[in-house]
């Protein structure tokens, strides 16, 4: 498959999106790091993978009509765009995946994911909504209503948590993450016969 890897944010001076008040840990660093690990992966896997961010600071990126017309013009099978989350309670924990709202291929995506994630990381909070029968949340975040490709967000934990930003400041568990969702990609693939 062609899959596109959406490290969030413009990075440091543009756009260093949340960052963790003791440490100063940055989300776009940590979400570039985790897509560096998940594109090895994917590769390793077979797949063409582009990244929408390469650099650790890359201001074009911080448009985010780029990042969406990159996955379209290159005619990608998938989206996954990677976050940090952040919250005014430092004791906000636990990971997230979001996608457009209704009933979609990204919710099968976003579901594999879930699931992978879950599985590897059992003492995780998963904070998901099962209103609509599966675990995602969704909101028109521009990226997942404007790729036409299936598409989810991945919110990996809380950057402003300070036990949570330790593991997403972590190369290891960044690895352990980018595997789960790696898994995650290759079960979505499985289902649909390979390619969607």
């Amino acid at each position: 498959m062609k899959i596109v890897i959406d490290p969030g944010h413009a990075g440091r001076n543009v756009d260093p999106g949340a960052v963790n008040p003791g440490t100063g840990l940055q989300e776009a660093d940590v979400a570039l790091a985790v897509s560096r690990f998940l594109e090895a992966e994917l590769t390793r896997a077979g797949h063409e993978v582009k990244l929408t961010r390469m650099e650790w600071e890359q201001p074009e990126t911080d448009d985010l009509a780029y990042r969406t017309l990159l996955a379209n013009d290159w005619g990608a099978d998938l989206f996954v765009s990677l976050h940090c989350n952040s919250a005014a309670s430092p004791s906000a924990k636990g990971y997230e995946v979001w996608t457009s709202p209704g009933d979609t291929e990204g919710d099968i995506l976003a579901t594999c994911i879930y699931a992978q994630i879950a599985m590897d990381f059992p003492d995780r909070a998963g904070r998901a909504d099962y209103s609509d029968g599966d675990p995602d949340k969704e909101s028109r975040f521009y990226v997942l209503v404007h790729t036409e490709a299936p598409a989810c967000l991945v919110e990996m934990a809380f950057i402003s948590n300070d036990e949570e930003a330790a593991l997403l400041a972590d190369a290891r568990w960044q690895s352990r993450q980018a595997g789960a969702i790696a898994r995650g990609i290759a079960e979505y693939a499985n289902l649909k016969g390979g390619k969607q």
